[in-house]
Order: C-alpha cells, then sequence, then structure tokens
C-alpha cells in the first residue's frame, strides 16, 4: 500500500463533530501566457519496464489547459499518453517532433534537456 497523502484531506483524518464540513482549499493556478512557460521535453524510461516515453515538463496553469496541451501533442504524434500533476507524458521517443510542435504553438522557451 502506498503511502501518498491525500491533497484533498491535508490532514484531517476523523472528525467527531457531527456538524463537521470539510472545507477543500483551491489553489487556483494562474495561467501564464506561452512565451513565459518554460518547458523541458526529455526522454524517460524510469519505472516503466524499459519503456521509452517523451516528457514535457515545467507547464503552469489549470490542469483544463494541461489536458488540452496533452491532448493535442499526442493527436499530433499520432500516439497515446497522459496529462497529469504538470506533466505530459507521451508514448515513445517523440523528442524532436514535440519540441517542434510547441514552438509552432507559441512555447518560446520550450528546450530540449538530456542527453
Amino acid at each position: 500500500m502506498s503511502k501518498k497523502s491525500n491533497p484533498k484531506r491535508s490532514g484531517i483524518v476523523f472528525s467527531t463533530n457531527p456538524d463537521f464540513e470539510f472545507e477543500q482549499e483551491r489553489e487556483e493556478t494562474a495561467s501564464l501566457p506561452p512565451q513565459q512557460q518554460k518547458l523541458r521535453v526529455l526522454l524517460d524510461r524510469k519505472q516503466r519496464g524499459g519503456k521509452e516515453v517523451t516528457l514535457v515538463s515545467g507547464f503552469v496553469g489549470p490542469d483544463e489547459e494541461l489536458v488540452e496541451l496533452g491532448k493535442y501533442l499526442k493527436t499530433k504524434c499520432g500516439v497515446g499518453g497522459s496529462a497529469k500533476d504538470g506533466e505530459i507524458l507521451v508514448q515513445g521517443d517523440q523528442r524532436d517532433k514535440v519540441v517542434k510542435l510547441l514552438l509552432e504553438k507559441g512555447f518560446n522557451n520550450t528546450k530540449r534537456s538530456g542527453g
């Protein structure tokens, strides 16, 4: 069993107060314009059974925009992947194509990192 903390509960386990209402603290992340985003594109093989994924990290903004950008990249590359926790995973070694697509989309500070 993993010992990851649930960000929704922030340390509250149980309350004896029958009128207790848990108040979720929502952190709204302000979206930076694409010109100010510093994205890094790298190849990752860790904890994936030796399979390669292209990892795009450094995105600042709401999860909806992250998922939308991830969907755009996956569609243009013709592969699967996911977008969560401020990172976009694109299956396979798609680094050059992803950097090119991000630069076309207006993310001028996008760089390829790693070997």
